[in-house]
Parts: C-alpha cells; sequence; structure tokens
C-alpha cells in the first residue's frame, strides 16, 4: 500500500462508520423528557410522563408496567379506544387481563399537562422541521459519500447524482404525492384540539406551507452552492464533513429553542397560570408540581461518534490538501 492510499482509506472508514451512525441517528430517539408527580405514582408509571424526541417527530416513551406493579393488575393500561375489547367480568375471570398491555399515551398525557399553563400541543413544534428531515439527511449523506472520495470529478458526480436524487425526491414527497398538504392539515387539527381559534389555527397552516416553500427552495439552491464552491474552490470540500459533522450542535439548538418557544408562548385559557419560563434543556426542573427530566438518549450518541469520527477524517483530509496529495 502506497504512502497515499493509506490515509485516504483512513478518511474514506471513518467517513463511512459517521455516515451509518448518522442514518441510525434519523430513527433513533435522540432525547428524553420525563414528568414526575405524585398523581403519577412510580409503580404506575415507572418513567413518569415519558416521550422520546426523534429527528421526525416526538414518541410516545411509556411502557407497560411490569410484574409485581399496580398497574400491571389492571385490565388495561394505555387509554381505552373504540375498538379495544372490554373485558367482561363473568366470562374472562380466569383471562390473564394484562397479556400484551401496552403503556399509556404519554404524548397525549403530556399535551394535556400542558394544556392547563397554556402551553401549545407537542405536535405544533418544529412543523417544518420534522417533515423535511429526512431530506436533510440525504443532503447531508450526499456530502460526506462525496468527502469520501479523493478525485474532484468522481467527487462532483457523486454530488451530482445525490442531489439530484434528493431534490426530486423533495418535490414529489411534498408536493405531487401531496404529504405537505397532509402534513399542515394535521398540524391543524393537532393544534385546533386544544386552541378553539380556526382562524388563528388557518394562518398558522399557511405560515407553515410558506415557510415549507422557502425551505425546499432554499434546500436546493445550498445544493448548487456547495456543488459551486467543490468546483471552484479546493478546500471547500472540508465543509462536506464539517457541516454534517456539527449535526449533534443543530439538534441541541433547534431543541433549546422550541422548548423557548413552548415556554414563553403561554395562552390564557389555560386552568392554571403560570409565567413565561424556559423549560429544562438538559437536566432536573422544577414546573409546578411536576418534576422534569430532559437527557439525551442512545440516538444522541450515534450523533456524537458520527462527530468524533469526521473530526479525524477532516484533520486527514486537510493535511492532505495541504501536501497535495488529495484533489
Amino acid at each position: 500500500m502506497n504512502a497515499q492510499a493509506k490515509p485516504n482509506l483512513l478518511v474514506a472508514a471513518l467517513t463511512g462508520i459517521a455516515l451509518v451512525a448518522m442514518v441510525a441517528a434519523y430513527f433513533a430517539p435522540i432525547w428524553w423528557v420525563s414528568l414526575t408527580a405524585p398523581n403519577y405514582p412510580k409503580d404506575a408509571f415507572p418513567d413518569g410522563i415519558r416521550i422520546h424526541f426523534h429527528f421526525d417527530g416526538v414518541y410516545n416513551g411509556c411502557k407497560a408496567a411490569g410484574k409485581g406493579s399496580r398497574m400491571a393488575e389492571e385490565i388495561i393500561q394505555k387509554d381505552l379506544a373504540h375498538d379495544d375489547e372490554r373485558y367482561n367480568p363473568v366470562l374472562d375471570k380466569e383471562k390473564k387481563v394484562d397479556k400484551g398491555a401496552q403503556g399509556l399515551d404519554c404524548v397525549h398525557e403530556m399535551n394535556t399537562i400542558n394544556h392547563y399553563v397554556g402551553m401549545f400541543p407537542i405536535a405544533t413544534g418544529a412543523p417544518v422541521e420534522k417533515p423535511l428531515a429526512k431530506f436533510f439527511f440525504a443532503f447531508f449523506a450526499t456530502m460526506l459519500a462525496a468527502f469520501a472520495v479523493t478525485k474532484k470529478k468522481l467527487r462532483l458526480a457523486v454530488l451530482g447524482i445525490g442531489f439530484a436524487a434528493t431534490a426530486a425526491w423533495v418535490l414529489v414527497d411534498q408536493y405531487v404525492l401531496g404529504h405537505l398538504d397532509a402534513h399542515i392539515k394535521e398540524y391543524m387539527r393537532e393544534t385546533g384540539y386544544f386552541f378553539r381559534e380556526p382562524d388563528r389555527v388557518t394562518a398558522w397552516g399557511d405560515n407553515v406551507r410558506t415557510i415549507t416553500h422557502l425551505v425546499v427552495a432554499g434546500l436546493i439552491l445550498a445544493m448548487a452552492v456547495v456543488m459551486a464552491g467543490v468546483a471552484k474552490l479546493r478546500n471547500f470540500q472540508l465543509l462536506l464533513a464539517l457541516v454534517p459533522a456539527l449535526l449533534p450542535l443543530f439538534f441541541v439548538v433547534t431543541y433549546a429553542g422550541w422548548l423557548w418557544f413552548f415556554g414563553h408562548n403561554l395562552h390564557p385559557w389555560g386552568a392554571f397560570t403560570v409565567k413565561p419560563f424556559m423549560p429544562t434543556v438538559f437536566g432536573e426542573g422544577k414546573v409546578a408540581q411536576f418534576s422534569t427530566y430532559s437527557y439525551p438518549y442512545w440516538g444522541y450518541a450515534l450523533l456524537m461518534l458520527m462527530f468524533l469520527t469526521l473530526m479525524p477524517a477532516l484533520l486527514i483530509r486537510r493535511k492532505q490538501l495541504r501536501e497535495g496529495a488529495a484533489e
């Protein structure tokens, strides 16, 4: 193996690890938040009212209570829906009623709690970022694949193919298949569930549509800028890895920003009056009788793995550029 092949292989390997970690992180819970209070006893709610933050949404983090707990003796642990089979105390006397039990829908429960202090429903947070996250990940994945390449022409070819596919995907998904319209309809439904002002909700839906148009256009413009930068500036290729490597920072900044929005935009229809506040981003906090816990989850570890593998890859490539060993 010659002197140039070894660092090239190392950069490709480190970038490959980062790429796999990034893709896995998209499907993983990145952060978790839990509320505990005296009215949510630990044997019934072992993790409190817990939710998991992903790049594409907020999901239920509650699980069914374990054997030996008070909740395990209940007929059903989650909220009853119209299609749930009802328990018959005569015919089902010997039936194991807790078999296949599901935990409480803690996203709904958290929304109910937040409603009492005048907070927006959780689904109203990041209404543009969540549905477009997969396209930004495709954008970053293309950049990383191109960064791993040492030849300029091949790098530009990778960028061109990847960006063209991503641009086509976002346009077809959002506009041709109507996913943007469906998302806005769901956003307005979720918002209007607690916030009974249809005119304002409609205006918010229009804002989401307009901002989504701008972000999609900005994403496609960013692709063109990256292509031009890589074609014209030799050191520009370092940004192909540096920008995706900052995903851990991007997530925390976005997460903290939306927490600030929720805590500082309280509405008077809340049953309890609470002064505007900054919800806990990291660690433990207290709001009224609720203790709050907010910590990174295993998906954030994947983002940090991505960062830690891309940093040495960047340093190696930077050295190669200085020595003229990479195009």
